[in-house]
């Protein structure tokens, strides 16, 4: 058995005042990408200049006003990357950039040289508070560990003295979800009191899950008890920066969210170290799908993806939230059916709201195509086949008729696995367009014909070959499709009942054609099936229909 006593679990705030639970979120926080610092620091091989460039370029066509670009103090590659967007006037006026340090001050020095030229930035400061590297990393006590963060304050208010852009301090007790709520308000109140933020200026103070250490409701009580204690709280953006160790970083954020957060820190995709930062663009999708504007431009998330793989050279796996390749996707039959059946009715109804099963939103809003959507294979049913031919082809078969022609996909998927649909479509010609032999039409022409005492009937004059011999022979019925079964059934010698019948027009246009579904059943034997026609001209399809049942029929 696993060892489980070994671990302790971590204690949950005793705040029976919380109210985040019954508060909605209506609004985008002011998002902060974090991918070129946080997110570059966890890759295998980091980017380079260039390549940071391109992503820099991607967030800024997205929407982000707040980029953390790095932390230019760390390395040369880091200093000259951030040059580069200077001297190459490649930062936006209203894009404020951000970079970290630590609260060293040769580190804040070079920093503050890295910002030369830049209007407005943001100068994020930081040093770790919780107990346990208290404990076994610093060997400090609060009050050392409180004079660190206000030393550093002091010194980028020194730097900044000299320095002609305007900047932002943002103050972040990391490892905060391990630190107590009293020292953590206690310290931030210090690095506050000593910057001197007005509701006009206003500082950040980020409360970072830098360690995600139990459920995201605690996250929230934590985060809600330190937005409710906060002295001169209109002079505080308050900003949440939590990772993703227990699987739960999105939850948490949204959480957050509810409980007084007005900022996220994040990156796109979750990239980042350990299991990763928060979600950007999985929080952005959920709000959207709630009918709340993101804020960003992501409606192509295939250019996104596209980017960051190249960028990071880390694969999205296929079944991640919004922008993998599957997850749009139905394999299962009865999903497939719901959303056949889901788009049908989306189709008659006018009201502009998106509801189909099991898709959350409309795969088009966000750049992907409705051709995934459902895909075919062994655990797939009549539904699916279904919404594959109607979707792809225009072919709406009728309701009878989807368990026929799904059994036929159904035996080569569980030969050869998933079936494509140009493979459906060619099965559809084999079994029921190109059934034209034994029996092939050639011609028919319909006619009237009146009787004493003003009665009509339809004579269908048909001319077919029969194994290859060309025949001709005279139905009468009381209208097309009877004159043609009553003409068949006497040349033939069988008997036949047409079941059931449906046509529609194909496509638009000058050149449209119609499908005409026959459902016919050998009265002998009462075997059924359907048989498929088309042409520009319905009597025709009809007819066609008629005989690619019969060939189905009779002769196997």
């Amino acid at each position: 058995m696993m060892n489980y006593k070994k671990y302790k679990r971590v204690p949950v705030v005793d705040f029976p005042r919380r109210e985040w639970p019954n508060k909605e979120i209506k609004k985008a926080p002011v998002w902060c990408s974090v991918d070129l610092r946080d997110g570059n620091q966890a890759l295998i091989e980091p980017m380079v200049v260039e390549e940071k460039i391109e992503m820099f370029n991607l967030l800024v066509r997205m929407g982000f006003k707040e980029i953390e670009i790095g932390f230019p103090a760390a390395s040369q590659i880091e200093f000259d990357f951030l040059r580069q967007l200077v001297e190459r006037k490649l930062i936006p006026d209203d894009v404020v950039v951000q970079v970290l340090t630590q609260c060293r001050e040769h580190l804040i020095r070079r920093t503050f040289e890295s910002i030369q030229g830049i209007k407005k930035a943001i100068v994020h400061i930081y040093n770790s508070t919780s107990t346990l590297q208290r404990d076994v990393v610093f060997h400090k006590e609060r009050d050392e560990i409180k004079e660190i963060a206000v030393e550093g304050t002091k010194l980028v208010k020194k730097y900044l003295d000299n320095h002609e852009g305007e900047v932002i301090l943002e103050y972040s007790p990391e490892s905060f979800t391990g630190t107590e709520l009293d020292f953590a308000l206690d310290i931030c109140t210090a690095v506050q009191d000593e910057w001197g933020p007005t509701p006009e200026k206003k500082m950040i103070i980020n409360l970072p899950a830098t360690v995600e250490m139990t459920t995201p409701n605690v996250y929230a009580d934590q985060i809600e008890w330190m937005n409710k204690h906060f002295k001169n709280r209109d002079s505080i953006i308050l900003s949440v920066h939590p990772h993703n160790d227990r699987g739960t970083g999105i939850a948490a954020a949204e959480l957050a969210l509810m409980a007084g957060a007005e900022r996220i820190e994040g990156t796109l995709l979750g990239n980042g170290e350990r299991t990763g930062n928060v979600d950007i663009l999985n929080i952005a999708y959920n709000m959207f799908s709630q009918g709340i504007n993101p804020g960003l431009e992501i409606e192509n998330i295939k250019e996104i993806t596209e980017i960051c793989e190249r960028c990071t050279k880390m694969p999205v796996d296929p079944r991640h939230p919004y922008a993998g390749k599957l997850v749009f996707t139905a394999f299962s039959g009865s999903h497939q059916d719901a959303i056949n059946k889901g788009m049908q009715a989306l189709a008659k109804r006018t009201d502009g709201i998106w509801e189909v099963p099991y898709l959350p939103i409309d795969p088009s809003d966000i750049g992907r195509e409705y051709e995934p959507v459902v895909r075919i294979n062994s655990q797939s049913g009549k539904g699916g086949v279904a919404f594959v031919m109607d979707s792809f082809y225009g072919f709406r078969l009728p309701k009878g008729m989807h368990k026929e022609f799904a059994d036929i996909i159904q035996r080569i998927a569980e030969k050869q696995g998933e079936v494509a649909p140009e493979q459906i479509m060619d099965e559809f010609r084999i079994n029921y367009l190109d059934r034209k032999e034994p029996m092939h039409f050639k011609k028919c022409q319909i006619t009237d014909r009146e009787y004493e005492g003003g009665g009509f009937a339809t004579v269908a004059h048909l001319i077919f070959t029969d194994h290859g011999e060309e025949r001709e022979v005279d139905g009468v019925g009381n209208g097309p499709i009877d004159a043609i079964q009553r003409g068949l059934e006497d040349a033939l010698g069988i008997q036949i009942r047409v079941l059931d019948y449906d046509e529609h027009a194909l496509r638009s246009g000058s050149g449209a054609q119609a499908a005409s579904y026959i459902h016919l059943m050998n009265v002998k034997t009462g075997e059924a099936t359907y048989g498929v026609g088309i042409s520009s001209n319905i009597t025709r399809a009809s007819i066609r229909g008629i005989f690619s049942a019969v060939n189905r029929l009779f002769y196997k």
